[in-house]
């Protein structure tokens, strides 16, 4: 090329006015994509929404609420409200609060309504009456490990542990914790006992 050098040339192409709206859209979609797939990942793998159905959670909960749980490294304690997956006869997911642990001994004096713990009377502010539904309970019972025993804060109207249909729940049925009410207003769910 007889000394020569050859020089490149580029151009730069800058997008006429009506194309930046179109490109500011793209821009926005591919955004919008993304914070999709982000709320998705974080709705499958760490939380969950969770719906209300019935009343046996009363007043905690009511019928329709939506709740936010959680099954990522759930260490469960007294007055926690759970999910529980368990099959029984409605072949339904039940919310209920976790009254007893393993380890524990459950008794209810049933004329007074009272619930006791390690013969500790349990302070409840929580349910909307004192417990006298008994169901086939046998009473007083020392929750095995690995399961738990539950019960829903309207204690005359919930099918739970009391009743053989439910039982002691096995701790690989706990779908996961509710850790804050989302709908129709926003309320975090506390453990209401000590």
């Amino acid at each position: 090329m007889n000394g020569k050098r050859q020089i490149e040339i580029y151009y730069v192409l800058f997008p006429k006015k009506n194309n930046r709206l179109l490109m500011m859209l793209f821009d926005a979609l591919d955004s919008l994509k993304g914070a999709v797939f982000a709320v998705f990942l974080i709705f499958t793998l760490i939380f969950r929404a969770v719906g209300v159905s019935g009343s046996s959670m009363e007043p905690t909960l009511q019928d329709k609420d939506w709740l936010a749980i959680t099954s990522i490294a759930v260490d469960l304690h007294r007055g926690d409200i759970v999910v529980v997956t368990k099959p029984w006869e409605r072949d339904i997911p039940i919310i209920k609060r976790v009254i007893a642990l393993p380890g524990d001994t459950i008794d209810i004096d049933f004329d007074k309504g009272e619930v006791f713990i390690n013969g500790e009377l349990q302070n409840e502010p929580y349910i909307a009456e004192p417990t006298h539904l008994q169901y086939n309970a046998n009473l007083p019972l020392k929750v095995p490990e690995g399961y738990l025993f539950v019960m829903g804060d309207n204690r005359n109207d919930s099918l739970d542990s009391r009743s053989s249909k439910v039982g002691l729940i096995e701790n690989r049925y706990v779908l996961g914790r509710a850790f804050v009410r989302f709908y129709p207003n926003t309320q975090r769910l506390e453990r209401l006992v000590k």
